[in-house]
């Protein structure tokens, strides 16, 4: 019965995780006015994403945190030469 458990608990956080996944990576766009708003209200707060969001109507934290990390994730960057 112990043996169960864990296959279940084993499927379902990985269902999870490709939920989120693939929520994670889509592309955010912004008008110049918002990314102008979040890069002054960062550069005053930092990462506080809940506050930069009460900011700018009709966005969430998660979209603003999303937005910046693909803007200056090294990830995202392109190849350095």
């Amino acid at each position: 019965m112990d043996r169960r458990h864990r296959k279940q608990a084993k499927a379902r956080s990985s269902r999870s995780t490709e939920e989120v996944s693939t929520i994670e990576w889509e592309f955010i766009k912004m008008s110049e006015q918002e990314e102008d708003l979040i890069y002054r209200m960062h550069k005053l707060v930092g990462d506080r994403w809940a506050l930069i969001a009460g900011r700018i109507p009709g966005r969430k934290a998660e979209e603003i945190e999303r937005f910046w990390i693909m803007r200056h994730g090294e990830v995202f960057a392109g190849p350095c030469n």
